[in-house]
């Protein structure tokens, strides 16, 4: 924070801001936390992953069998909350970077970055660019895209594609890369491209979602920390992700209320199956659910924050912009010509060692302004919809992924059941419950915002089982990760365990990875066709 001196009529007890020239008073200042805790992630306690990590030996086992890395890096730490899904998971990432497979070794960990640069994710890139030097590649493609082979190049079109707007993929891009020529990519080799793209897009998401900090590795160069401010004005780039010491967080506000949601989630969840039970939906009811979900969702807004407390929302809205911005900025230009907030000079000392900002990710895509648009836009032509029985991962993407790239639809597989089946039968404090609704519901509701649609589901039930504050959610996770905030992560489902919504954020990412192959494989099928 850049505070400026005050003239020599001002009281001492006023500060004035050097951006905005308001008048602050002293006394009303709202003191910062910073969000880098000392665990892996800034929205889970570190004691909670601590503790699943120590009870469960099977972690550090499978870090040394599959880990790239070599450590207990904070991904895994979190993840290791659902040890199951957690080898799934190590597993197949091992299997696409380490393994015999069309690419080479550097090729795998460059396309890591170039799918992570899509949401300017500097802790993925970070880690992949360690990996990227480690395995003989070439330090001098680290300066941007200019030094890369036009071949690796090549693929800017189709990441971007797949990280926002998969259903434009079509057979003519396919054409596109691997028509003859010194710079083609051969089917096998492009599918093992499209894999590691469509992964890392979905693990950016896992990574906002779950508030994965940087690493305190010294050997990763490029990471950050973000610093501290003593005080802050609305047009402040504030890096808080909870208020601590404001009254508006104080005590237990919003536990009655939480605890009723709760009720109501799981009366509705009991409702739904009974009423499934009894009776039977025609398929012209089942597609029009759908459509008025998919036109719903437009109308669901990211960054959008719902809270129980009275006349405090502007705030609390404010807050969560503020704190995307500042991410946004250091995440993803360092040389950004606004500046960056900056701390009183006695107390840079004590921070300066500490604070390194992260290299510019643009470097490594094109087309930066290009994002997410919603599937049904208003005022615009209807795209079709992605029937799900029409091309399903099942009976179509999963052979074709499988033959020609060997065993990783196997891997894939696995990971995707794995999810979508994990459960163990509780809600918050209420054990022996069927939560197969409100599973089904999340996965089924990323396809949804991807134009995917399955026909034997009721996405009635979406809007039963969701609320507006998790829709936001789910929608800003998957679709604009690089804007999720703490407050977000804790405005919904607030008498749920933390390992609860980090089953939350583990289905979401993989319903991600799941929609983007099935738009990219369903258009190298048509291309073989």
């Amino acid at each position: 924070m850049n505070r400026g001196g005050s003239s020599a009529s001002a009281s001492a007890n006023y500060l004035l801001c050097t951006n905005c020239r308001k008048v602050l008073r002293k006394d009303k200042r709202i003191r910062m936390s910073q969000p880098l805790t000392r665990g892996p992630s800034a929205f889970i306690p570190e004691k909670e992953v601590v503790q699943a990590n120590t009870a469960d030996e099977r972690t550090n086992f499978l870090v040394e069998e599959y880990s790239t890395s070599g450590r207990l890096d904070n991904i895994t730490q979190v993840m290791s909350l659902h040890t199951q899904y957690l080898e799934s998971f190590l597993r197949s990432q091992f299997y696409m970077l380490r393994m015999d497979g069309p690419l080479p070794l550097p090729d795998r960990h460059y396309i890591a970055i170039m799918a992570a640069a899509r949401h300017q994710c500097s802790y993925l890139i970070n880690m992949h660019v360690d990996e990227f030097l480690k395995t003989g590649g070439i330090a001098e493609w680290l300066n941007g895209l200019e030094y890369v082979p036009q071949r690796l190049r090549n693929l800017n079109e189709i990441n971007k594609l797949l990280a926002h707007r998969p259903w434009l993929i079509t057979k003519e891009h396919i054409q596109k890369l691997v028509k003859t020529g010194e710079n083609n990519w051969s089917l096998p080799e492009l599918v093992h491209a499209v894999v590691l793209l469509a992964h890392y897009h979905a693990l950016a998401s896992f990574v906002y979602g779950s508030g994965i900090n940087p690493e305190r590795d010294p050997g990763i160069a490029n990471g950050f920390r973000l610093i501290s401010v003593s005080s802050f004005c609305v047009c402040d780039l504030a890096n808080d992700n909870s208020i601590g010491n404001a009254s508006l967080a104080g005590g237990n506000f919003g536990i009655v209320d939480s605890l009723g949601e709760l009720e109501a989630l799981m009366e509705r969840m009991k409702r739904l199956q009974e009423d499934r039970e009894d009776e039977e939906t025609t398929p012209e009811e089942m597609s029009t659910r759908f459509e008025k979900e998919k036109k719903e969702s437009l109308f669901v807004v990211p960054g959008e924050t719902f809270h129980s407390f009275p006349h405090s929302g502007f705030l609390c809205v404010a807050m969560d912009i503020l704190e995307f911005t500042l991410w946004s900025r250091l995440a993803s230009n360092s040389e950004s010509s606004l500046p960056l907030p900056l701390i009183p000079s006695a107390e840079m000392q004590d921070f300066e060692d500490d604070m390194i900002v992260t290299a510019d990710v643009s470097r490594y895509i094109e087309d930066p302004g290009f994002g997410y648009e919603d599937f049904a836009r208003r005022g615009e032509e209807h795209l079709p919809t992605f029937r799900a029985q029409d091309y399903t991962w099942e009976n179509h993407g999963f052979s074709l992924v499988n033959r020609l790239y060997s065993d990783i639809g196997h891997l894939l597989d696995e990971k995707f059941r794995m999810v979508y089946n994990l459960t163990y039968n509780t809600m918050a404090t209420h054990e022996d419950v069927d939560t197969t609704t409100l599973r089904r519901a999340l996965f089924n509701y990323v396809h949804c915002m991807f134009g995917i649609r399955y026909d034997d589901y009721d996405y009635g039930e979406v809007n039963q089982l969701l609320e507006r504050s998790l829709k936001v959610y789910i929608k800003t996770v998957t679709c604009y990760p690089e804007r999720t905030t703490k407050r977000m992560y804790d405005s919904y489902w607030r008498q749920f365990t933390h390992s609860e919504k980090v089953h939350v954020n583990l289905l979401l990412m993989e319903a991600r990875m799941q929609a983007e192959l099935l738009y990219a494989l369903r258009a190298i099928t048509r291309h073989l066709t």
